[in-house]
């Protein structure tokens, strides 16, 4: 007879009258690492946060029965002290405190009600370590790149009593080194004892991490796969429906000129100016080209595209961007939007969305000229144009209406793709442009991509999975400490050899 650590039986959930789960019933194992799947909206993360806390009992239907007991989560102090830690998709760190703050943010390390700070700063270190983050505890969240703040969010999830973890794509911000090390380190607590929940569209992590498996769709359970069941193939069947063959669009180009260049581009640290964050950097685009860069954390990539962007990164810039033959001027993000270029940021909550705001306002806040008259703005025209991207996009709304926070982390990075692509830019960045998002929507996406391309329009793809780098790009650029390392044509290149040219100390380009 199994022995299950939870089960959650019959859960219905409703917002605003639309149901998000339906009956959905979750078995846990005792010391298993059970995978949770499912496209965007499914319910994955909606079911999660009624078993921590934040949904709390009485706010849904069903039952929750933890270690034998039925439970009635009030919130998610509540769930935590009997040892349940979920660590959210979108992360809650304070960027105005340091790292060991943070970790140990209501859960102080005090003696007599004196926070005891060098002992804090011995755990952090200790914790860091855990998660293989080589760090000062004392750095500012808001000094680190999202990808070592998902790891420091990990640790903080750790300095609690854990029994259960619940991880909402958890290697989403991290390149494939540290998600490896992430998911060995899993494994490692399921030695441990630990249960781990994990939610994740990184099939390939899925299949080699998972015991078990649970797929939703549209809210309700679909299946439950033991481990000699599962495959790439098969979970894709029971997310969408149906079987998807190709992962990626089938590319025609019709590459043109070169028509946008980057020449001698340097960028210094926007705190530290006497550190060099990009140095003698030289980058084109042709029409109709997709262009990749591959690179691992801290090689630099963002940085470049948010310092071409407007100046949106760094001090003492210094270098060249030519369009058309011509050098433009990208001194500031209004520049930079008026001479054709968009950016579609990595981290859609920070800076890619105003989650005070509907889905219409987000689409349109960057294109405002193009719905206003004399200064002000054409609601029935703002209304038409949010709905013809909501529906191109294939967003899953109740309506435009609808406040993006409440929507699932794939359906914000609709709106943010959608906001960039009502401007119409010749030239788009587009920084980890999948991240959270399911394969039948990844597919739709690329399909968007493609056909931008297809239109004459220069792409650049900032990518941590090389299979999406590989599977989309014509040409790609490698990266390393802020430097361009290697210029490949994707039909010369394959994983292992842009690794390497990820990891050269030496410019080769």
């Amino acid at each position: 007879m199994s022995d299950y650590i939870l089960e959650m039986n019959n859960i219905v959930k409703e917002f605003s009258g639309v149901r998000a789960l339906s009956n959905v019933n979750l078995k846990i194992e005792r010391g298993e690492i059970h995978a949770l799947c499912g496209e965007n909206g499914a319910g994955k993360s909606t079911l999660m946060n009624v078993l921590s806390g934040l949904y709390p009992y009485g706010s849904y239907e069903g039952d929750i029965i933890y270690e034998g007991e039925v439970c009635k989560f009030k919130d998610l102090r509540d769930s935590e002290e009997k040892g349940i830690v979920i660590i959210h998709q979108e992360l809650a760190l304070s960027p105005y405190l340091s790292i060991k703050e943070n970790i140990f943010l209501g859960n102080e390390q005090a003696k007599h009600g004196v926070i005891d700070w060098e002992l804090t700063e011995k755990k952090t270190e200790n914790l860091l370590k855990t998660v293989g983050l080589k760090i000062n505890p004392n750095i500012l969240v808001s000094q680190i790149g999202v990808g070592q703040q998902q790891l420091v969010e990990i640790a903080k999830a750790f300095s609690k009593s854990v029994r259960l973890l619940i991880l909402d794509e958890p290697t989403a911000a991290l390149n494939e080194e540290e998600s490896a090390n992430l998911l060995g380190l899993i494994k490692e607590f399921k030695n441990q004892g630990i249960t781990s929940i994990i939610i994740s569209h990184k099939l390939n992590e899925i299949v080699s991490v998972a015991d078990r498996i649970t797929i939703l769709r549209d809210g309700e359970t679909i299946e439950t796969l033991e481990n000699s069941m599962i495959s790439e193939e098969r979970i894709i069947k029971g997310m969408v429906g149906r079987d998807l063959t190709n992962r990626y669009p089938e590319r025609h180009p019709n590459i043109g000129e070169v028509f946008f260049e980057v020449k001698d581009w340097t960028v210094h640290h926007p705190i530290d100016s006497s550190r060099v964050i990009n140095k003698d950097i030289n980058f084109h685009i042709r029409k109709g080209e997709i262009v990749g860069i591959a690179g691992l954390m801290g090689a630099g990539r963002t940085e470049f595209a948010m310092s071409v962007f407007g100046h949106s990164y760094g001090s003492n810039i210094s270098g060249q961007v030519i369009k058309d033959g011509q050098e433009i001027s990208v001194k500031d993000v209004p520049a930079a939007v008026k001479n054709g270029l968009a950016y579609v940021s990595e981290d859609r909550k920070a800076l890619g969305l105003n989650l005070l705001m509907d889905i219409r306002e987000n689409t349109t806040i960057a294109s405002l000229g193009k719905i206003s008259h004399g200064g002000v703005i054409d609601k029935e025209k703002e209304i038409v144009d949010a709905e013809e991207y909501r529906k191109r996009m294939h967003t899953k709304a109740s309506s435009i209406f609808q406040k993006v926070s409440s929507l699932s982390g794939g359906n914000q990075q609709k709106v943010v793709l959608s906001k960039w692509l009502m401007t119409e830019p010749d030239i788009l960045f587009l920084d980890e442009p999948t991240r959270g998002i399911d394969v039948g929507a990844k597919y739709e996406i690329y399909t968007i991509i493609e056909e931008m391309a297809a239109a004459g329009k220069g792409i650049c793809i900032i990518s941590s999975e090389l299979p999406e780098i590989l599977g989309m790009c014509d040409r790609i650029y490698t990266m390393n400490e802020g430097r361009m390392t290697g210029e490949v044509m994707r039909v010369d290149a394959n994983q292992e050899m842009l690794m390497n040219l990820m990891t050269l100390e030496e410019s080769v380009v």
